[in-house]
């Protein structure tokens, strides 16, 4: 038998009731869960089918963001030295500045999973690894580390555990910090000289984002490539942004990997796919100004901002999307429907992914309910 299987055995009756330590038996059960698999799949929301527990499901979408956090690490160090140095050196760079955003999201986020999880003697779930992870990839690598705290604790307490915990929160957790963080800090979370850090070879003006283009005349795909954002380097991610937002490459590979796995739902990633598209190729037959992201077109509103990293990780989350299939496909088109409509008439926010996923999120019981209603009422009525 496992030496550290015999160890966990033995300390078992201590943790649970009546033990004398069993008030602590979530911080314990999660330290066994960390090493071994949990014994009970399925005890509380969020549900999940077969054999695929609670941890493996996490551990899947952690998997997934995997290679956009890395990229996410290289072009931060890329911005920094204006792609003039070595690739290990530019990594480097990057994650020594990116690291302790994620050092800090988990350690405090994890202080309030475990105070919550003492006080109301449940367990610690792994709902927050993921949590954990998604906020730093929403944020600027120059946002200040007690902003980071301050942000998580928000997302957790407020957009999680006064819900009950995971599974019966309302709004994603991560997006609930980001949303915070974006209207209490807007200095440190807007405008061109946060997205990337401070270096003696790039001038302010070169951190502008792609979505920070246009008003300035002419025609917004022009301009857009003029600034050096074409669609391929757009694509690929190496230019200004959040740390993990840039790529939408390996973002959409990332939900390519959850679909497959039948982690995520491809309807809601579909979904949203389409209403980009659908949205923005109906702008470009409206009367509107050219100079705007009004008139950007399908691929540029699909590869710029954080819609890949939003429509892939957070607007999936199985807990604040709908649980019916056709309020999946309604679900994720109006996430693209909204994030268009917010970057077409709203020049002074034209990154709406985060408003239009949480927007969704409120709506997402009653979308629930209509489809509900309406799969009901096409039933044959009893006789």
């Amino acid at each position: 038998m496992n030496p550290l299987r015999k160890v966990f055995e033995k300390t078992d009756p201590y943790f649970k009731p009546p033990g004398q330590l069993s008030r602590f038996k979530g911080i314990y059960t999660a330290t066994r869960t960390f090493f071994f698999l949990p014994s009970k799949v399925t005890g509380m929301a969020p549900h999940v089918r077969d054999h695929i527990d609670l941890k493996r499901f996490m551990s899947f979408v952690i998997l997934a963001l995997l290679p956009v956090t890395l990229f996410g690490m290289f072009n931060v160090g890329y911005q920094y030295h204006n792609g003039a140095a070595g690739v290990f050196e530019m990594f480097y760079t990057g994650a020594r500045h990116v690291l302790p955003i994620i050092v800090v999201s988990y350690g405090v986020g994890f202080f309030w999973e475990i105070l919550f999880a003492t006080l109301r003697g449940h367990e610690v779930t792994e709902g927050f690894l993921v949590t954990g992870l998604l906020l730093p990839l929403t944020l600027p690598p120059t946002i200040p580390l007690w902003q980071v705290a301050l942000g998580i604790s928000f997302g957790v307490v407020m957009g999680k555990e006064v819900f009950g915990g995971t599974g019966r929160n309302l709004l994603n957790p991560a997006l609930t910090a980001r949303a915070f963080l974006f209207f209490s800090y807007p200095v440190s979370m807007s405008g061109n000289g946060v997205w990337r850090l401070p270096s003696p070879t790039v001038d302010a003006v070169g951190g502008a984002t792609a979505l920070s283009v246009g008003g300035t005349g002419g025609r917004i795909q022009e301009m857009v490539v003029d600034a050096g954002f074409s669609l391929e380097r757009l694509f690929f991610g190496l230019h200004p942004g959040s740390i993990g937002e840039t790529s939408a490459f390996l973002c959409f590979l990332g939900a390519l990997f959850l679909m497959v796995t039948r982690v995520a739902s491809f309807r809601i990633i579909i979904g949203g796919i389409v209403g980009v598209v659908v949205t923005a190729w109906g702008f470009l037959y409206l009367p509107g100004p050219t100079d705007t992201w009004f008139s950007a077109g399908p691929l540029f509103h699909l590869f710029s901002g954080g819609f890949a990293l939003g429509i892939s990780f957070m607007a999936t989350d199985p807990v604040s999307a709908p649980g019916t299939d056709s309020g999946r496909w309604i679900y994720g088109f109006l996430i693209g429907f909204f994030t268009v409509l917010l970057r077409a008439v709203n020049p002074a926010y034209v990154e709406g992914v985060m408003l239009s996923i949480l927007f969704m999120n409120i709506f997402a019981p009653l979308i629930d309910h209509i489809s509900l209603k309406i799969t009901a009422g096409r039933r044959i009525p009893n006789v």
